[in-house]
């Protein structure tokens, strides 16, 4: 048996707790030959609150822990029990382990350098830009391209629509 990426299922919010218990637990029940790893999958978000810019921690799956680990019945037990987990991913009892480049994709995603923005507009929204030569100007949103952090909007210049190609954070939706 090779170790494996399993996910398990916790209550939403308890992600971190159950990484702390399960932890102590593999150290107490000599289990670090079998669990290896215990991540709860993070990612960096920018947002913006009132003018200024923070960068928060953001679960990318709420309610779920990866576990590298061999599955054994020891293991699965410890993994089973620990307090917050309320199953492993799979069908009826059989864990099913993520594939090793779903796995690469989620931990790379977590390691990301640049945070991602969040966004919170939809296309059609009207919105404010807040800096930049059109600074001030206001627009309705074209098109949101959430993996480059841009958004397309369109404004009134010289009695005509003209589309602009802002970052997420160069606008504030009109409330």
């Amino acid at each position: 048996m090779e170790k494996a990426w399993f996910v398990i299922h916790t209550y939403s919010g308890y992600e971190n707790k159950v990484k702390a218990n399960l932890e102590k637990r593999v150290e107490s029940m000599n289990m670090g030959d079998k669990i290896f790893r215990v991540v709860v999958p993070m990612e960096d978000e920018i947002q913006v609150k009132d003018g200024k810019r923070k960068i928060v921690k953001r679960k990318i799956y709420p309610g779920y822990v990866l576990v590298e680990m061999i599955l054994t019945d020891a293991s699965w037990y410890v993994v089973r029990n620990t307090p917050g987990v309320t199953g492993f991913v799979g069908t009826g009892n059989k864990p099913i382990p993520l594939r090793e480049e779903e796995a690469q994709q989620i931990l790379q995603q977590m390691g990301v350098e640049e945070p991602r923005p969040r966004i919170d507009v939809a296309v059609g929204e009207n919105v404010r830009v807040t800096s930049g030569p059109f600074e001030n100007f206001i627009g309705s949103i074209e098109e949101i391209q959430p993996d480059k952090g841009k958004i397309k909007v369109l404004v009134s210049m010289f009695g005509r629509e003209t589309p602009i190609e802002l970052d997420i954070n160069q606008i504030e939706k009109i409330v």
